[in-house]
C-alpha cells in the first residue's frame, strides 16, 4: 500500500512539474487514462487516483466523455459578507451567470430557513456562475413568490444585476445572517461545477430579514476552495467601545 501512494504521488508530481514548466500547456487535454496508465507502468486505479490528487488541486479537470484537460488558471473571487452580500473579482475577469427560474413549493428545511408554512410559494434562482465556458460557482437563491421579480433574465455579465433585480421588490433589510462551511461537494455539486469531489467547497447559506421580521431571501452559495476567499468585516459602536472601556 504505501508503494502503491508513492507512486500515485510520483506520477502526478511528474505531471505537475510539466504542466508548471509548459510542457502541458492550459487547456490541454491529457493522453487516455489508459496511455497515461501504460506510460508510467501503473495499473488504470492507480493513474486515477494521481489525476485526482491535481484534480483537488485544482489543475486538472475531468469531462465527462471527453478526458482530462489542464485547467486555465480561474480568477479568484471574494465573498464579502456582513451586508447584503456581493462577490467581487477581478477587474478583468469575463465572468458571466446563466439564470434558471422555477417555481416551487416550500418543504422540509426549505421551509424552516424561509419561515414559511410548507408547500407556501416560493421561486428559486439556480445562478451558475461561468467564466468563458469554465462553471466556477454556483448559487441557488430563494424568496417568497410574491417578492420576486416578474422578469429575470436567463444570462448576466454578473452577479450584481440579480442582486439589484432581487432588492427592487423587498422591504429596507434590517438582519443578515450567513452561516460558512467549508466541506466536500455533493456529486451533483461537483458534476456541475466540474470539479474533484475531493476539493472543498465553500458553503455559505445566507438568510435576509426584513424590518418586519419576515425573511424575505434565503440563499446557498457553493464557491470551490482553489478560487474563493471570504472577508467578513466587524465594526464596533461607540457605545460598544465605551462599554468595553
Amino acid at each position: 500500500m504505501p508503494a502503491r501512494a508513492s507512486r500515485r504521488h510520483a506520477i502526478a508530481d511528474d505531471l505537475r512539474n510539466q504542466i508548471s514548466t509548459g510542457r502541458i500547456k492550459a487547456g490541454d487535454r491529457l493522453p487516455s487514462e489508459a496511455q497515461l496508465a501504460e506510460r508510467y507502468a501503473v495499473s488504470t486505479p492507480t493513474l486515477r487516483n494521481a489525476l485526482g490528487l491535481l484534480q483537488a488541486k485544482g489543475l486538472v479537470e475531468k469531462i465527462h466523455g471527453k478526458g482530462n484537460f489542464v485547467r486555465r488558471p480561474l480568477c479568484r473571487i471574494t465573498y464579502v459578507g456582513g451586508r447584503t452580500p456581493d462577490v467581487h473579482a477581478a477587474a478583468d475577469a469575463t465572468l458571466h451567470v446563466s439564470i434558471r427560474t422555477t417555481n416551487l413549493r416550500a418543504r422540509g428545511n426549505l421551509a424552516a430557513l424561509l419561515r414559511v408554512p410548507a408547500r407556501s410559494p416560493l421561486t428559486e434562482f439556480l445562478c451558475l456562475t461561468c467564466e468563458g465556458s469554465s462553471p466556477h460557482s454556483l448559487a441557488r437563491i430563494y424568496v417568497p413568490r410574491d417578492l420576486a421579480p416578474a422578469e429575470m433574465p436567463s444570462e448576466s455579465p454578473w452577479c450584481r444585476e440579480v442582486e439589484s433585480r432581487l432588492a427592487e421588490r423587498r422591504p429596507p433589510l434590517a438582519e443578515i445572517r450567513e452561516e460558512v462551511n467549508s466541506r466536500l461537494p455533493t456529486p451533483q455539486e461537483a458534476a456541475t461545477l466540474r470539479i474533484s469531489s475531493t476539493l472543498a467547497v465553500l458553503a455559505i447559506t445566507r438568510v435576509a430579514v426584513d424590518v418586519t421580521g419576515r425573511v424575505v431571501e434565503a440563499a446557498h452559495l457553493v464557491l470551490p476552495g482553489d478560487r474563493a476567499d471570504a472577508v467578513f468585516t466587524t465594526r464596533h459602536t461607540t457605545e460598544e467601545r465605551g462599554t468595553e472601556g
